[in-house]
């Protein structure tokens, strides 16, 4: 994909800049799509129910960013038959590190750490375990990603969503995770992006948790075979097996909503790679240094 050069201050990408990024690679997307499928007529197409609008109704037109957002999800599910795998995972240890040296991470290097980075760690290192899940389509062939550049779903001032991508994320070490995490979602939130942020993703990730969500089922970021949605972490009581026996107790949870392409992710290599995510997390180790 052709870099698009910022016409803000300093390079810095405009809002212009976004849209006509967002024009080009739904263009790009919808020609991918034409090579792995037969086109569709305009006879086959079923055709949208007439909505009509009432004297009291509020018309609100969709601004261009919306548009070219609409557009791109329409052509996911076009292109690509969705299917999403749910794990349940417990969090309890990664709640109880956090909490416990965020203050001290703070001090140290000037940065908040948020779950995502340590969500991210985990997601990148079940890549490697199975990197068909890195790949792309381009008609009957499979491009397999030597990279690894996880996209993390943000919401821009305006309500849309742009989706800034860390590049080479198995070469970051927590703190790097963290850091760039907080640097590309204080910039999306500062309109501050440059252009080259928000291409040459691998892998998406979304966090519906922030919105109160226990689990979703997010749409594919064409050209990727795979997108996870993050659960709200949430207080359940859960049966803990010891060697004394069985109790319950109140444990951390969430849910991992991980959909895939059904045209090269099988449901065993779906299903085991977010299963994969969800062991990482509980084996988090609570002794472990930043």
């Amino acid at each position: 994909m052709d870099g698009i050069p910022g016409t803000g201050s300093e390079g810095r990408v405009t809002k212009k800049d976004l849209l006509a990024y967002l024009e080009t690679r739904i263009s790009n997307g919808s020609t991918a799509a034409s090579t792995a499928q037969a086109p569709i007529t305009a006879s086959s197409k079923p055709a949208p129910a007439p909505v009509v609008a009432s004297g009291t109704d509020e018309i609100i037109e969709m601004d261009r960013m919306r548009k070219l957002i609409a557009d791109h999800m329409v052509m996911s599910k076009s292109v690509s038959p969705h299917v999403t795998s749910f794990v349940e995972a417990d969090v309890t240890n990664i709640v109880m590190w956090r909490n416990k040296v965020k203050k001290e991470f703070l001090a140290r290097e000037g940065e908040n750490i948020t779950f995502t980075p340590i969500f991210m760690e985990a997601v990148v290192r079940a890549i490697m375990d199975f990197p068909m899940i890195n790949v792309s389509v381009n008609g009957t062939t499979i491009i397999k990603k030597k990279d690894i550049n996880v996209g993390m779903a943000t919401a821009l001032p305006s309500g849309n969503l742009i989706v800034p991508v860390i590049k080479n994320a198995d070469r970051l070490n927590l703190v790097g995770l963290t850091k760039a995490v907080n640097e590309l979602a204080n910039n999306a939130r500062n309109n501050k992006l440059k252009p080259e942020d928000i291409q040459g993703g691998t892998y998406t990730i979304t966090n519906v948790g922030t919105f109160g969500n226990v689990m979703g089922t997010p749409i594919i970021n064409q050209p990727q075979v795979a997108i996870l949605a993050l659960g709200a972490i949430r207080k359940v009581p859960a049966v803990i097996e010891t060697p004394e026996g069985d109790f319950i107790g109140i444990r951390h949870k969430m849910f991992l909503s991980h959909s895939y392409d059904h045209r090269v992710v099988d449901g065993a290599l779906g299903g085991q790679f977010v299963r994969r995510v969800a062991d990482y997390l509980e084996q988090f180790d609570v002794s472990r240094k930043f």
